[in-house]
């Protein structure tokens, strides 16, 4: 009996991927508005012109709405036609007989005679989904899944390099053979690593798989220089890698098995733990309960002991307290009468002694009185006395200072008191000169001459000549 071959699914699996992208990558191009079918399913496509290509992707009327993803106008006819580009599409505009675009920009709208072609691509970002079928480094099937974002960053580089003349998906082609990049690059590295690695750790991966599609779409080298590689003129943008499943599930079960086991042993020692503890714990719990009953059995016991001594003592210092209170209260109004008594004496001892001071105080007034008035007597007596006395020593003094007076000392005063003398004398009614002679120059001599006219004036005065003031 012959055995039947092992099926190798990979290798199908495989074979109809590479089928499914030898079909995507075919350009799809629609027919032209009346250009007759092909004659065979199997026969390859006739070649269109460019016009052929825009009136398929513009339509039939002059003057309409295109068909395409990029949603572009053309209004006007003929050679007054313009294209309306919207703001967030890539658009290249050529010329018959000219090697380089007359427009080329994001959003630019231009005219559109019947001698132009036109290429209109999407500028929004696009993501490229990823699952790619590796076989890792011990020989097994994993399934990593991931996603791309790209946008296109050098649209005149772009559209040389890239193929956007799909009229329904422009972006279809170069989204296929980024993806087709992206899956080379996973499996590339992902056959240098261990199951355990790709399921843990994903970011090598994605450091991996960043750097090949950069390099790819971005290009390398010194761009000023003019030496470097410019690329396909695209920027890439994030890349993730969302899972990675293992294909064998007899495999993945295999996996898990060792961390299931773990767990599994892990909570039932963790039961058996718990069993343990909650028995013993019961058991000290009924021995403390037993305990508390017991402490408890032997806390009342000693409450009650405690609360018989406490009420015994409480009566007999009840007892004590009132016999010591009737006996302080006796003592008290004992005390309290011996001190009234006491009270009194004093009271009637120190209103004695009041009446005593005051007949003392009367008798003191009196005799200060008696004193006063022969004190004030006395010193009237000392007053005249002194008084007389100082009339007697005044005459004394003015003897003494009269017999103790010369001639100069009259002639001084005499000098001293000439100009009130003069001031009081009277107005004279006549005037008499006297001439006087010889030597003026001694006093005596002048004092001798002005007792002459004082002399003179009195005469005068004692014979009623001039009025007496």
């Amino acid at each position: 009996m012959g055995s039947n071959p092992v099926k190798n699914t990979y290798l199908d699996q495989v074979v109809a991927q590479q089928a499914a992208l030898e079909d995507d990558l075919r350009t799809r191009k629609p027919a032209a508005v009346g250009a007759p079918a092909p004659s065979a399913p199997g026969a390859p496509p006739q070649p269109r012109s460019p016009l052929a290509k825009r009136s398929a992707r513009v339509g039939p009327s002059a003057q309409g709405q295109g068909t395409g993803p990029v949603e572009v106008r053309v209004t006007g006819f003929w050679r007054w036609r313009t294209v309306l580009v919207p703001p967030n599409a890539f658009v290249v505009h050529t010329r018959r007989g000219r090697a380089e675009p007359l427009h080329i920009g994001l959003g630019v709208s231009f005219r559109y005679p019947a001698t132009d072609s036109y290429l209109v691509v999407p500028g929004a970002m696009q993501t490229i989904l990823i699952n790619a079928y590796c076989i890792c480094r011990e020989l097994q099937g994993v399934l990593v899944q991931g996603y791309v974002q790209w946008i296109i960053e050098d649209f005149g580089t772009a559209y040389r390099k890239l193929d956007f003349s799909d009229a329904d998906d422009p972006m279809r082609l170069v989204n296929i053979q980024l993806r087709e990049q992206a899956e080379a690059a996973i499996k590339d590295k992902v056959s240098t690593m261990g199951v355990r690695d790709v399921l843990s750790d994903k970011q090598p991966i994605i450091e991996e798989l960043t750097a090949r599609l950069r390099a790819v779409a971005e290009g390398s080298g010194d761009e000023q220089t003019g030496g470097g590689d410019r690329g396909l003129g695209l920027r890439i943008v994030t890349v993730q890698i969302k899972e990675a499943v293992v294909s064998s599930s007899t495999l993945w079960e295999n996996l898990q098995k060792p961390y299931r086991t773990e767990q599994t042993q892990v909570a039932r020692l963790a039961e058996l733990t718990a069993q343990e503890a909650i028995s013993a714990r019961e058991a000290a719990a009924q021995r403390a309960g037993e305990e508390r009953r017991i402490e408890n059995e032997r806390e009342l016991a000693q409450l009650r002991d405690r609360n018989e001594a406490a009420r015994f003592d409480r009566e007999t210092a009840e007892r004590m307290r009132r016999t010591t209170r009737e006996h302080d209260d006796q003592r008290a109004v004992a005390e309290l009468a011996q001190q009234t008594a006491l009270h009194t004496v004093r009271l009637e001892r120190e209103q004695h002694a009041e009446q005593l001071e005051n007949l003392r105080l009367r008798q003191e007034l009196r005799r200060m009185e008696v004193d006063g008035e022969l004190a004030l007597a006395t010193a009237r007596q000392r007053a005249e006395h002194e008084g007389e006395l100082l009339v007697v020593q005044r005459e004394r003094e003015r003897v003494a200072t009269a017999n103790a007076q010369n001639d100069a000392n009259i002639q001084a005063t005499l000098v001293a008191n000439l100009p009130e003398i003069v001031a009081k004398l009277p107005a004279p009614a006549e005037l008499r000169s006297y001439q006087i002679g010889g030597d003026l120059s001694g006093l005596a001599t002048v004092v001798a001459q002005l007792n002459g006219v004082i002399d003179a004036w009195s005469a005068r005065r004692a014979a009623g000549d001039a009025p007496v003031d």
